[in-house]
């Protein structure tokens, strides 16, 4: 075979597609994280089947916010959803074929939602009725699940005869999540509250969605700007961070906010109404390295929230620094390291303390949260040179921020500024010239 000949930039660039797109919903942070979609099959019924299903989100630090998760599918035959218990479907479609008992939706591709808390309790099942939000697995366990009962008809009543619904779709709350194809699994086993009988399911299906920050956004939805003791200039957030600002879509600073149309109105999708600056982000988060001690150093982390449409609630903030795995105190918020390789322990996630600052109001004065964290030195590599004390990565929300470049870090005073290197360069060239044209 002529391997020459897929060495042209065609086909390299042909590769380099492929690969990437197919990975890049890997997170390598978070490489197990996904949400799953369990359908469980707990009786059968004279035309169908009664099933509960459970949203149960693995993400370490991607939740689920207001307004909450979107479920979606197509039926394989002609199913109809005779009732629902803790959601509901959007629309109920056309029933008009049916003369007594009225389905609760007919669509032939059902959108579901979750109930809102309050409901009655005859509409309720446990994990339900939260407004479609879900924690993520790092935070709460216990609150990264989120459950809802339907009654299936015109359907198949035993395991031979049931067609598996198909194209899932999830909106957590906007667009990110791929769903696989439902897939058989062993029937699920439950345990009764006295913990002394054992019960299974008829049936089980799993689905499982993993979130792409490409397909939720074109564009990044947070930067990061520096500042440091040692110098007294501050690392901005790049011109144009995530997108650049359209003055017919952005807030200025100087106007009447609240004569502003959509202020205090969240979207479906959450789309931002943010704040006219250079970087155009819904959110900042400013590092700053603030005290060098002879054992400890200390950093205070800064996240100022530009968008005036929503409040953040139950927000996340992931670094990745080497000197994380030596982290000594954490002030005003939660911390929990992050451990997805054995070999590396250099990533942590922050969050608000529960009732206190798990909530990241809207732009304005209250939009700010801040914490001071002090960390251990390793003798062997720190170093406040070439940038070594700023984050590598940073992550609000699940989605990563876009970083300064390199370059524009803040650099020790008597390290001489790159334009100086640059034209002592330029002067030495030009002597050695000299020097060889006089030889």
């Amino acid at each position: 075979m002529d391997f020459d000949r897929f060495s042209s930039p065609f086909f390299s660039a042909v590769f380099f597609i492929l690969v990437f797109s197919r990975a890049e919903a890997y997170d390598y942070l978070d490489p197990t994280g996904n949400i799953t979609l369990k359908w469980d099959v707990i009786s059968w019924t004279p035309d169908g089947y009664v099933a509960v299903v459970t949203m149960t989100n693995f993400q370490m630090y991607r939740h689920i916010m207001s307004p909450g998760w979107t479920v979606g599918w197509t039926w394989a035959k002609k199913e109809v959803i005779w009732s629902m218990v803790g959601a509901q479907a959007t629309e109920q479609g056309d029933c008009s074929k049916f003369r007594m008992n009225i389905p609760h939706c007919c669509m032939k591709n059902p959108t579901v939602v979750d109930m809102l808390p309050g409901v009655p309790y005859n509409q309720q099942i446990a994990n339900c009725c939260k407004g479609g939000v879900v924690s993520s697995w790092g935070q709460d366990p216990s609150a990264a699940v989120s459950s809802f009962q339907l009654s299936v008809g015109r359907s198949g009543t035993t395991n031979k005869t049931v067609r598996l619904p198909k194209n899932f779709t999830l909106l957590g709350p906007g667009r990110g999540y791929s769903c696989s194809q439902a897939k058989i699994v062993p029937s699920t086993v439950f345990l009764t509250s006295d913990g002394r009988r054992k019960t299974q399911a008829m049936m089980t299906w799993n689905v499982t969605c993993t979130y792409s920050q490409m397909l939720a956004s074109k564009n990044p939805t947070c930067c990061v700007s520096m500042s440091s003791f040692y110098n007294s200039t501050i690392t901005p957030c790049r011109t144009c961070a995530c997108g650049c600002q359209n003055n017919s879509t952005c807030v200025p600073s100087d106007s009447m906010i609240q004569s502003v149309v959509g202020l205090n109105t969240p979207t479906k999708d959450n789309t931002p109404l943010v704040q006219c600056t250079k970087h155009n982000c819904p959110i900042r988060v400013h590092w700053h390295v603030k005290l060098n001690y002879k054992e400890y150093w200390r950093v205070k982390i800064s996240i100022t929230n530009f968008n005036y449409r929503l409040n953040y609630t139950q927000w996340t903030l992931v670094a990745q620094h080497p000197n994380l795995n030596n982290i000594t105190q954490v002030f005003s918020f939660a911390y929990k390291p992050l451990l997805p390789y054995k070999s590396a322990n250099d990533s942590g996630m922050f969050y608000g303390v529960k009732f206190f600052n798990d909530i990241l109001m809207e732009a304005g004065p209250d939009g700010n949260i801040q914490t001071e964290l002090i960390l251990q030195k390793d003798k062997n590599t720190f170093t406040l040179n070439k940038g070594w004390a700023f984050p590598r990565k940073v992550y609000f929300n699940g989605d990563e921020c876009m970083m300064p470049l390199p370059d524009d870090y803040p650099y020790l005073p008597n390290s001489a500024p790159k334009n100086v290197i640059g034209l002592s360069f330029v002067i030495s060239a030009f002597f050695l010239l000299e020097l060889l044209a006089f030889w």
